[in-house]
């Protein structure tokens, strides 16, 4: 217990922590918001070019992250966003668009379009449809998006890795690593840390188990 004491009080674990949380929850619910409205607007308003734009987006999920490391690294440190959270924002959000996107999309289509047709009739308008009736319909696929949205943005170790530079500004992955004891690794106090790191995602799964499974096979068989 003296390596979680240590890890708490003198591994600046807390600062790691909220920096964590500072991305992952902003980066979570955009990537979520966008990939609704999206979703929404493939699947219920289709438009001329509407499915070109679907397998675009979706296409964005077979983009290795890799490639741009070295243009976002120069782009972020031209327009001063360098050793800030923002650009681990802005690119989780943009990364996580096609799955939820896709997702989303699956779950709208499965709705009957007579659903939408007696709101409509009951004069509401597209805003108070997506509010009020496709988002209470649509907790499960939103509980898996955020379930695995939360899980790869918290425990991502490349982007804090590329974009941050001083010890402040790191996320807990990165700050794992860089636990060093004087002479040597403090294995110990990495420990410690790592079972502190995974209880935010275990309490998400928890919270959301009860829509995930059922979330995971939306679109997944007709009938």
């Amino acid at each position: 217990f003296s390596n979680y004491r240590e890890a708490w009080n003198e591994g600046n674990l807390k600062t790691y922590a909220i920096n964590s949380f500072k991305v992952t929850i902003p980066a979570t619910v955009d990537s979520i918001l966008f990939g609704v409205l999206t979703g929404y607007v493939i699947s219920k308003l289709p438009f001329r070019g509407s499915q070109a734009l679907f397998v675009f987006i979706v296409a964005g999920m077979f983009y290795p992250p890799q490639i741009v490391l070295i243009p976002l690294f120069r782009l972020f440190n031209d327009i001063k966003l360098y050793d800030t959270l923002w650009p681990m924002i802005i690119v989780h959000t943009a990364f996580g668009l096609p799955i939820c996107t896709l997702l989303m999309r699956n779950f709208f289509a499965t709705v009957p379009n007579a659903v939408r047709e007696a709101a409509i009739i009951d004069g509401a308008n597209e805003g108070q449809i997506l509010l009020r009736v496709m988002l209470p319909l649509s907790l499960p696929a939103l509980a898996v998006l955020a379930t695995l949205q939360f899980s790869w943005i918290w425990n991502d170790f490349l982007w804090p890795l590329i974009f941050t530079q001083s010890d402040s500004k790191r996320t807990i992955m990165v700050g794992i690593i860089t636990m060093r004891g004087q002479y040597s690794v403090a294995w110990g106090v990495q420990g410690a840390m790592s079972v502190i790191a995974s209880i935010p995602t275990l309490l998400v799964f928890v919270f959301f188990q009860r829509y995930f499974i059922r979330g995971l096979t939306l679109g997944a068989v007709k009938g």
